[in-house]
């Protein structure tokens, strides 16, 4: 009779796949933001008080924390915010562009336009409002910071990510609304450290699209064909937000 209601029948037959680390006052954030920043379950309520039996908790946390979605405004100023995305800005079609195989090879590999023609050529053209998700295998690392950093023995930084070329490719060739990594950057740290600068980053919030970062299970999900989920609080003015991420698949 409720069309929806059998829809949801449907849907819930289906595969569902976490695409969020859990949370805990272990978690590990960048190291630019202020120690103290993180206090997760702080109980300020407990059992036993006779004016009503229940227990209340407190958190406190970076908006980039954890898997987290990154809005405009924390890059370039002036620009949109939490507030400026509603609830149909949160469902996208699930990309996965697989370059575990070269990661193998080079810890700072940086995702090419020939591999998102490559996939293009196996599963057809990223679609209109689609999320972009690179697929590394860098997941696993979670939550040791020095190996999501890929700190070496001289301190530097290794890991891969995303190169300009290739957002531009997702984003002005193909119309792409987010993209997201398992990554704690953008950047593949090679190109950060050449440009002094975090520029892929930069250019995806500058062009006023979305961002998730530090995603994990995209080896669950097929390459295409998946729907995204992204979930997080209501909350106005912010930068970003740690956010619960699922994808539908079948």
């Amino acid at each position: 009779m409720y069309h929806l209601w059998n829809e949801l029948d449907q849907l819930k037959k289906l595969r569902w796949v976490e695409l969020s680390h859990s949370l805990d006052n272990d978690s590990p954030y960048w190291a630019g933001i202020p120690e103290g920043a993180v206090e997760l379950g702080t109980v300020v309520y407990d059992w036993g008080i006779p004016m009503l039996e229940c227990q209340i908790q407190t958190f406190k946390f970076p908006g980039q924390f954890g898997t987290h979605i990154d809005f405009p405004g924390h890059f370039i100023k002036n620009a949109p915010l939490s507030e400026a995305y509603g609830v149909k800005d949160c469902v996208f079609p699930l990309c996965v562009i697989d370059i575990t195989e070269k990661v193998k090879e080079d810890p700072c590999y940086a995702v090419t336009v020939d591999d998102l023609k490559e996939y293009e050529a196996k599963y057809g053209n990223i679609p209109d409002g689609a999320f972009v998700a690179l697929y590394t295998g860098w997941s696993k690392y979670w939550p040791d910071m020095d190996a999501l950093s890929g700190i070496a023995e001289d301190g530097s930084e290794n890991f891969p990510g995303w190169s300009l070329p290739a957002l531009k490719y997702i984003y002005e060739t193909r119309n792409a609304a987010a993209n997201g990594h398992e990554t704690l950057d953008t950047d593949a740290s090679k190109l950060a450290a050449e440009a002094g600068d975090l520029a892929c980053e930069r250019y995806v919030l500058d062009k006023g699209k979305l961002q998730i970062e530090v995603l994990c299970n995209l080896d669950q999900v097929p390459p295409a064909g998946a729907l995204l989920f992204a979930a997080y609080p209501k909350i106005k003015g912010a930068t970003g937000l740690p956010v619960r991420v699922w994808a539908i698949t079948e």
